[in-house]
């Protein structure tokens, strides 16, 4: 589903993150298993460490920000070495792992998938609205993606806290992991969807949310199992996206306790 964006700009903010600064502290970090929200690196730095580094980070799912000096200079004054991470407030999970851990329990799956939605209110929100209508998890990928601040906790009520957050290298290998599983793709589109309510939200399934000015991906369209929509009054489809999040989950809630 495709949103328009509202006209006003919010004012830009820092991530209310703890940081780790210098090639040492965050290697140790990473292999002692401390979460992370994302690393920025000097595009120029080489060696060792940053080897090392970049390696952990691809298989924690962690963002790298490859970034020039003054990005990291206005970040910290202290002798940053070309490196500086925010740590996360957040504990992250695999996505097959919160799939098994959904089955095992007996549930079904329920997912909310974030494609390019950057707005921290806005994941916060979504993550609310999820929690509150019996989603298990949120799947975000680590490329076009909102570090998860203290302003996301505090917008999602405490949500952030409490469902399973899946970070995934990219929206396709989450389609795959998604898809061999069995849940099925909803991807919400206004052009040749279905009325929300004609799809069956009962049995397992992701619910793909795009961001606001350009909705949901090509690749999303092309693979999803059902693309559909929120009817509108009139012809006005300008939702915020986390309210559209909220009446596609309310819908997916409905069918499910009526089921």
């Amino acid at each position: 589903m495709e949103y328009k964006k509202r006209n006003f700009s919010p004012r830009p903010s820092r991530p209310s993150l703890p940081l780790l600064i210098g090639r040492k502290p965050i290697l140790e970090a990473l292999e002692n298993g401390t979460s992370v929200e994302k690393i920025f690196l000097l595009r120029t730095a080489t060696g060792e460490e940053i080897s090392a580094i970049k390696q952990l980070a691809r298989e924690r799912n962690i963002p790298i920000s490859q970034v020039p000096v003054e990005k990291l200079n206005g970040m910290t004054k202290a002798q940053h070495q070309g490196l500086v991470a925010y740590t996360s407030l957040l504990e992250y999970i695999e996505l097959q792992e919160a799939i098994d851990f959904v089955v095992e329990k007996g549930e079904t799956p329920l997912f909310v998938l974030l494609d390019g939605v950057t707005d921290v209110r806005n994941v916060g929100a979504i993550a609310r609205s999820a929690l509150c209508c019996g989603a298990q998890g949120l799947i975000l990928p680590t490329s076009n993606a909102a570090s998860l601040t203290e302003d996301a906790i505090k917008t999602s009520a405490g949500a952030l806290t409490q469902i399973m957050l899946c970070r995934t290298p990219s929206v396709p290998q989450a389609l795959d992991v998604l898809k061999l599983n069995g849940i099925q793709i909803l991807g919400t589109f206004m052009k040749g969807s279905v009325p929300v309510y004609e799809a069956d939200l009962t049995i397992p399934s992701t619910i793909i949310m795009g961001a606001e000015d350009t909705g949901i991906s090509k690749d999303v369209i092309r693979r999803a199992d059902q693309l559909i929509r929120i009817p509108m009054a009139k012809a006005f489809d300008s939702l915020n996206v986390s309210v559209a999040a909220g009446m596609i989950l309310y819908e997916a809630a409905k069918q499910r306790i009526l089921q």
